[in-house]
């Protein structure tokens, strides 16, 4: 069967003190499965779609709660690479409330993924029927080098097949530098057809925040930046602005609020709606996202659709 996407990435466990305690006055943690790469894969699967999700996971019982979670939010998972040595990936956050903000520690060293390769992916099996894209974020090639070598092996096999990317740059500080990222990721986002730019990356990695002058240097792809409370804005190839304001909703937890934007914008796409349907589709995915404990978008697709047809976060042309 052909998938509609499939996506490449780390799965995490967070681990965070309850009730927005510290890690230094927490006797417990709260355990959450999280991934940028998975964290989409699992919105655009609660809205219906095929979803495939390749990593490599340590075959114990952390690994095998990941591979259940797969299951029960109906992701194939059937390209898993099992390996007996490595880890899991950890992540420890501490939930900010009012003026101080979230803290995270990651202990996600010599994980599982980081060690992956080229040929742990067997492409004649997986794109025997190719998707109908591919989702790649910027947070896997930072993990190692041989991560980023099977992400770029990964993507050049899909881009000689004829599969879109759709791809979330997405920097992480704590992972590399500015110009690492950039060198790295800058021919993914060259062939994208989807690009997401959170504002602050743009700042930092291209010094630019303007749709235009991104557009002038990624000409070929759709340019979706968001920008926090200010909402998303997009750009075609043909040069076309549009912009949609955020859904007011109450915050429980801001992580993965960007990956559930990428599935809402992305399931849109793939519906063949048109750039303010897609936009208005990832603001909604984003704050019902806002609203759940946890990294992934948990949400019932009948309520996304509730909340795109509702009267509030107008779209806005420029």
């Amino acid at each position: 069967m052909t998938v509609d996407v499939l996506t490449f990435g780390e799965a995490l466990l967070r681990l965070t003190p309850p009730g927005h305690r510290r890690l230094v006055q927490t006797h417990t943690l709260e355990m959450h499965i999280g991934g940028s790469e998975l964290n989409t894969a699992v919105g655009l699967a609660r809205m219906g779609l095929s979803v495939a999700w390749l990593s490599r996971l340590t075959d114990n019982a952390l690994g095998r709660l990941i591979e259940r979670t797969l299951l029960v939010e109906r992701v194939d998972g059937s390209h898993i690479t099992w390996t007996d040595a490595d880890r899991i990936g950890t992540y420890y956050m501490e939930e900010g409330r009012g003026v101080r903000a979230s803290q995270v520690i990651y202990d996600r060293a010599h994980s599982a993924i980081s060690h992956i390769q080229p040929t742990d992916l067997d492409l004649n099996a997986l794109l025997v029927k190719p998707p109908r894209l591919l989702h790649l974020t910027g947070i896997t090639p930072a993990l190692s080098q041989r991560a980023a070598a099977t992400v770029h092996h990964l993507a050049d096999a899909c881009h000689e097949r004829g599969v879109p990317l759709s791809f979330d740059l997405n920097y992480r500080a704590k992972l590399w530098d500015a110009q690492s990222a950039l060198s790295t990721c800058d021919r993914l986002m060259q062939t994208a057809r989807y690009l997401f730019i959170p504002a602050r990356d743009a700042a930092h990695l291209l010094n630019c925040t303007d749709l235009t002058d991104l557009h002038a240097r990624y000409p070929n792809a759709t340019i979706i930046m968001t920008r926090g409370a200010d909402g998303a804005s997009a750009i075609t190839p043909a040069g076309d602005v549009v912009h949609h304001p955020i859904f007011a909703t109450e915050t429980v937890c801001r992580v993965g609020g960007g990956d559930a934007f990428a599935a809402g914008f992305l399931y849109a796409s793939l519906q063949e709606h048109d750039l303010r349907a897609c936009l208005r589709y990832g603001a909604a995915l984003a704050a019902l996202k806002y609203s759940l404990p946890g990294d992934m978008p948990l949400v019932d697709p009948a309520q996304v659709h509730q909340l795109v047809q509702s009267g509030g976060g107008a779209d806005i042309a420029r």
